[in-house]
């Protein structure tokens, strides 16, 4: 409401300016007519007993304490800690399921940060725990919200998240240790194709253990994500406390040495103000001000001819 009325008081003023004035306002007040930004932690803590693919030679993760206490008068900690590079919150180098691509290391900083676009679909997920995201999902999404952006991060949000601190739950198994018993939502190999054909994202992300549904087999997902250098992000956090439309992700992705992956530290901004709930105020008053601004460079033309026209007489 706060940020509602600013809005309007500053359209009266922009109102009453000249057109000269306006433009300083325009240039100075638009970028700070913002809220406070907004920071979202999409990352679930990397510790013993989280959700990891299991498969042989896979180690449980192990944080060993060599220090918590006093060292003479200072207080010192240090660990040293085993993991999966496949679990929690993680992502997925191309290199994962496709040979010569970019293995962790050599993932380019600009692929880590982009637009988000969320791709809600808790309901249908709710009534098929195998649902894969179709064409028609991402067409849905861009009737509402414009086309994918460019250099997108696609994170599907399928409600998944509450269940992510039982294994039991995230595989949706009561054998959380037999891939063949899972049954948990990701993407449709078909949808992932149109995608990535017709738009051009840096990162797929998922909020379960999987971009490939839980049922899958051949992981398809997995093999079209890799081959075309495209990053994945499996186990996000809270993507329902972001907007679907807005907001920016930033993914610190470990850079390991000829890693295939790795524990992912994922953060999301947005502005309040700019988010769905007040775009049309917003719109309304950029395009109102424009409008005003329009008319005083007209009415002070106009006067000016006005007056020279009277001169030379």
């Amino acid at each position: 409401m706060r940020s509602i009325q600013m809005l309007k008081g500053i359209a009266v003023i922009i109102s009453k300016m000249k057109h000269g004035s306006f433009v300083v306002c325009i240039g100075v007040l638009l970028p700070s007519i913002s809220g406070n930004m907004k920071v979202v932690d999409l990352t679930w803590p990397h510790k013993k007993g989280m959700a990891h693919w299991p498969g042989e030679g896979i180690p449980e993760f192990k944080l060993n304490i060599i220090s918590r206490g006093f060292l003479s008068k200072l207080w010192f900690e240090i660990n040293w800690f085993v993991t999966p590079e496949h679990a929690g919150t993680h992502f997925d180098a191309p290199a994962h399921f496709f040979k010569g691509k970019w293995r962790a290391h050599e993932i380019p900083a600009e692929r880590l940060i982009g637009p988000a676009v969320v791709i809600d679909v808790t309901s249908q997920a709710e009534v098929d725990h195998d649902y894969r995201v179709t064409k028609s999902d991402f067409e849905r999404y861009e009737r509402e919200h414009g086309r994918i952006p460019h250099g997108a991060i696609v994170i599907m949000n399928s409600g998944w998240g509450s269940r992510f601190h039982d294994k039991h739950l995230v595989f949706n198994s009561e054998k959380p240790d037999t891939p063949s018993t899972y049954h948990f939502p990701g993407y449709h190999e078909d949808a992932i194709s149109w995608l990535l054909t017709n738009r051009n994202v840096s990162i797929v992300g998922v909020d379960t253990p999987s971009v490939d549904y839980g049922q899958s087999t051949t992981f398809k997902v997995h093999v079209l994500v890799g081959e075309n250098g495209i990053i994945g992000l499996e186990n996000v956090a809270n993507i329902e406390k972001i907007p679907v439309a807005g907001a920016t992700i930033f993914v610190g992705a470990m850079k390991l040495f000829d890693g295939s992956g790795g524990p992912a530290r994922i953060i999301a901004t947005f502005d309040p103000l700019v988010s769905r709930e007040y775009r049309t105020t917003w719109i309304v008053v950029v395009v109102t001000s424009i409008l005003f601004g329009v008319y005083g460079i007209y009415s002070t033309c106009f006067r000016t001819l006005i007056t020279r026209a009277s001169h030379s007489e």
